[in-house]
C-alpha cells in the first residue's frame, strides 16, 4: 500500500471588509440598558441636565476639519464654549488650507487648544486625521465646522462614551438666508425629524445612487425608528438604500480614538477623488473591528449652509460616484487592523509640513 501524503491546510487568510461586516450583529441593547441602570434616572436619548454631575466615563477631544467657514465657525465656537459640561474637554480646528478667515477666527477663539494649517487643500479626511493623532482625548467627537450642537451634548457623549461603541448624533439643516438674517432661529431646539437618516422619503421611479435600487411608490421612510435605533442593521442587513455603514456622519459622530488609529484612520483618496464617503468607510472598518454603532437621539445640532449652498450641493453631487467607486473598491480588500504605528508616524510627517498653533 503506498503511502498517502495529505496536503497541510492552509490558513484562512483575512476576509474582505464587505464578508467581515457580515459577522458583526448591531444588538446594542444591553449597553444602553446597562447605562441607564446607573445614570440616576436619565434616558439613554434624553439631554444630560445641566445640574447633572455624572462622572463622564471617558475624556473627549472635539475635532473639526475647516475649509472655507469664516461665515459659520464663530458660531460654532461659541456653541463649544457654552456646553455646560462640568469637566474639560479638548477643541482641535484643522484648516484645509481656506482662503477666508477661517484661520483668524479659530486663532482668536479662547475654546481652540490646537490649531492646525495644512499646506495645500487635502480634504476633510485628512484634516480628521490630522485632528486626530493630535487628539488626547479617548474619544473623538468629529464635528463639521457648519454643526452648532446644543450645550448638553459634550456632556451626553462623555458620559455615555466605551471603547466599544460610535455614538451618531443628527443634523437639521438651516438654509442661509434663515440663520443669517434671523439668529435667534439659533436659540430653538434642533428637530430630529430634519435628518435624513429620521425621516426619508425618497424620489420613486429613480435609481437610488447608493444601492442602486428603484422604489415604484412614494415611501415615506423612518430609517431610524424602522430599524429600531439601527440595530436591525446588523449583519450587513440594509433598510432600502441604508445600511449601518452609512448612518455614521461625521457632521457629528463620536468614536473611540485607539480603534481609528486601529483601522488608519480614515481614508485620505477620497479627499482626493471629490465629497462623501470616507465617513461611510471609517463606519464599516470599525463595525468589521466590532464595534457598534448607537445613536443619540438628543444629540441634534443645526448644519448652517453658506450662502452659495446650491452650487457646493452640485459640486459634491458630481464628484460622489468617484468615492462611491472607491468605497466599492475598498470593500473588496480585508479589513483594516495594526495600522496605529504606521498612522502616526504618517501624521507626525505631515505635521513637519504645517502650521501648528498651540
Amino acid at each position: 500500500m503506498g503511502l498517502v501524503v495529505t496536503a497541510p491546510e492552509l490558513a484562512p487568510g483575512p476576509l474582505p471588509l464587505r464578508e467581515e461586516m457580515l459577522r458583526h450583529g448591531n444588538d446594542h441593547s444591553s449597553s444602553t440598558h446597562a447605562w441607564e441602570a446607573v445614570a440616576d434616572g436619565i434616558g439613554w436619548h434624553q439631554p444630560t441636565p445641566s445640574d447633572c454631575r455624572l462622572a463622564p466615563s471617558r475624556t473627549v477631544s472635539v475635532v473639526i476639519p475647516a475649509h472655507q467657514v469664516g461665515y459659520s465657525l464663530p458660531t460654532v465656537l461659541d456653541a463649544l464654549d457654552a456646553q455646560h459640561h462640568p469637566y474639560g474637554f479638548e477643541v482641535i480646528v484643522v484648516d484645509d488650507a481656506s482662503t477666508d478667515d477661517t484661520a483668524q477666527v479659530a486663532a482668536g477663539h479662547r475654546v481652540i487648544d490646537r490649531l492646525v494649517r495644512l499646506p495645500q487643500r487635502m480634504g476633510a479626511a485628512t484634516a480628521r486625521n490630522v485632528g486626530t493623532a493630535l487628539a488626547r482625548g479617548q474619544t473623538v467627537l468629529y464635528l463639521d465646522g457648519d454643526m452648532v450642537i446644543p450645550p448638553h451634548v459634550i456632556t451626553d457623549i462623555a458620559a455615555r462614551a466605551t471603547d466599544t461603541s460610535v455614538l451618531v448624533g443628527f443634523r437639521h439643516n438651516l438654509r442661509h438666508e434663515v440663520h443669517s438674517q434671523d439668529p435667534t432661529t439659533l436659540g430653538r431646539v434642533p428637530a430630529l425629524a430634519a435628518d435624513h437618516r429620521v425621516v426619508w422619503r425618497p424620489p420613486p421611479n429613480t435609481v437610488l445612487p447608493y444601492s442602486g435600487i428603484t422604489l415604484p411608490e412614494p415611501l415615506d421612510g423612518r430609517p431610524l425608528d424602522h430599524t429600531h435605533d439601527f440595530i436591525n442593521l446588523g449583519y450587513g442587513h440594509s433598510y432600502y438604500d441604508w445600511d449601518l455603514p452609512r448612518m455614521v456622519v461625521t457632521a457629528l459622530v463620536a468614536v473611540p480614538r485607539t480603534a481609528v488609529l486601529d483601522v488608519g484612520g480614515f481614508d485620505a483618496e477620497f479627499g482626493r477623488l471629490g465629497w462623501g464617503m470616507e465617513d461611510t468607510y471609517l463606519g464599516a472598518c470599525l463595525i468589521a473591528a466590532g464595534l457598534l454603532v448607537i445613536p443619540l437621539r438628543q444629540a441634534v445640532g443645526f448644519h448652517l449652509d453658506p450662502p452659495d449652498a446650491a452650487q457646493q450641493w452640485q459640486h459634491k453631487l458630481a464628484g460622489w460616484p468617484h468615492t462611491l467607486a472607491r468605497y466599492r473598491d475598498l470593500l473588496e480588500l480585508p479589513a483594516p487592523r495594526g495600522r496605529t504605528q504606521d498612522f502616526i508616524a504618517a501624521m507626525n510627517n505631515l505635521l513637519t509640513h504645517c502650521e501648528v498653533l498651540p
